[in-house]
């Protein structure tokens, strides 16, 4: 690294998020999971016996996953690779184990492979792990949010150990805000932070070290010098704001991606689901709308749509990502591009609103099971005509209850496929209609 580089380097740190700066870089600054690092424990003789296994770090957001694998590759001065399940594909993994068997080759210097969010990789990923996890070409370290039981195969499991971390205590967030405020790395003592400020930043972050951090920082930026209760309170609707997954913009952000698909615009479509992908949101989330989707606002006016919802689903369970940004984005402009219709919606709603409203009315003799001689005896099933003994395979009769004959729930659009359903079910219900006095038959 030449001076211009390094300059660079210590400009981009500086410029870096607060939680990003007070990263821990030793076992000693770190805090929490005492259960792992604690004297003695398993993972601290690890380190220090330089013989770290591969791993499964399972434990919620903002705990010190990513931090551990750091401190490890440091502690024992391998190389340390990252890399991304929702970004990465087998590609990426094989140039990585490439690297790593060149570097052991050349140097005799031992590789950590970090993958965050393991659990998003899929079968084939995972498969493609396994031989250099056994060969001890690289060292393993995942992260997950997810119970590594059902996300991660079997065999990959089998040949890792998983450590459970834990949210942090309030405790251990109050001492970790303190650290950032006189830290040079952090606020460097320029903000003074009142004792019910910090309880209320630790509380509110829920166990989770980074949106404490990010918590404060937003607080220092806004507050000035110095921060109170009401402060700490105003930074935490920023973070929620600007940053949370689970707060308003995410809401606001499917949204957009549902009303520019019923709206017919794939462009709009596309980008929002860009959005999102990029931002981290778990596929399965978005897959899932675009199902309900296909179903909700699309239905039989093209019954494909569903068929390529749930297609998509598949494909990014095989394929994972980045690959997997091609299937979604074929079915989204499928979806966006296809006649609408939410007949499915309205015409459970005027069924169900039929149900409360005239609560369980008896089945009609005619459509009731009759498995015993008794039950036939009671006229269970009589008078029931089978469709397929009739010419084209319809018979008239009826299947509502008595206090509902007549009753129209399903009304066909006019899009697409919809039209020919619209058309047989007026043929149908002009069959079913009762003859007025002097008609034929």
């Amino acid at each position: 690294m030449d001076l211009f580089d390094r300059a660079a380097s210590v400009e981009a740190e500086a410029r870096a998020p607060l939680a990003e700066r007070m990263r821990p870089r030793t076992l000693e600054e770190y805090i929490g999971q005492e259960h792992l690092t604690g004297a003695g424990r398993l993972l601290r003789k690890a380190i220090e016996l330089d013989q770290v296994p591969s791993m499964i770090f399972w434990g919620p957001p903002g705990t010190g996953k990513t931090t551990l694998a750091r401190i490890i590759a440091r502690a024992t001065g391998a190389h340390f690779e990252a890399v991304s399940a929702v970004l990465s594909g087998v590609k990426d993994l094989r140039e990585a184990v490439a690297a790593a068997e060149e570097r052991w080759k050349m140097n005799r210097k031992r590789s950590i492979l970090f993958v965050d969010e393991i659990h998003r990789f899929n079968k084939a990923q995972q498969d493609a792990l396994l031989p250099h996890v056994e060969k001890g070409t690289l060292t393993l370290l995942g992260a997950t949010t997810e119970n590594p039981s059902f996300e991660v195969n079997a065999a990959l499991l089998s040949r890792m150990r998983v450590l459970t971390l834990r949210g942090l205590e309030e405790e251990e967030l109050r001492s970790l805000l303190r650290r950032a405020i006189a830290d040079p790395r952090g606020l460097d003592g320029k903000v003074t932070v009142d004792d019910d400020a910090l309880a209320f930043l630790a509380m509110i972050a829920a166990g989770d070290a980074r949106k404490a951090l990010t918590a404060l920082e937003v607080a220092a930026k806004y507050g000035g010098e110095h921060v109170d209760r009401h402060g700490a309170e105003e930074a935490v609707q920023q973070r929620t704001l600007l940053y949370d997954k689970g707060g308003e913009e995410h809401f606001n952000v499917i949204s957009a991606f549902i009303k520019s698909m019923r709206g017919s615009d794939p462009d709009g479509a596309v980008y929002w689901l860009a959005r999102m992908i990029e931002a981290g949101e778990d596929p399965r989330f978005i897959v899932r709308r675009m199902v309900i989707f296909a179903s909700e606002d699309v239905g039989n006016a093209d019954p494909m749509g569903l068929q390529v919802a749930i297609a998509a689903l598949q494909a990014v369970e095989l394929m994972g990502f980045p690959e997997g940004t091609l299937p979604l984005t074929q079915a989204v402009t499928y979806l966006a591009m296809a006649p609408k219709s939410n007949t499915a919606l309205t015409t459970y709603a005027k069924a169900r609103e039929a149900v409360a409203k005239h609560g369980p009315l008896p089945v009609p003799m005619h459509l009731r099971n009759a498995p015993t001689k008794l039950m036939k005896s009671l006229g269970y099933g009589g008078g029931y005509q089978y469709p397929h003994d009739f010419e084209g395979h319809f018979v008239v009769e009826s299947y509502l209850p008595e206090g509902l004959r007549g009753e129209k729930f399903f009304e066909p659009g006019t899009n697409g496929e919809e039209k020919q359903h619209r058309s047989r079910i007026d043929e149908i219900r002009a069959a079913r209609k009762p003859k007025e006095p002097g008609e034929d038959g």
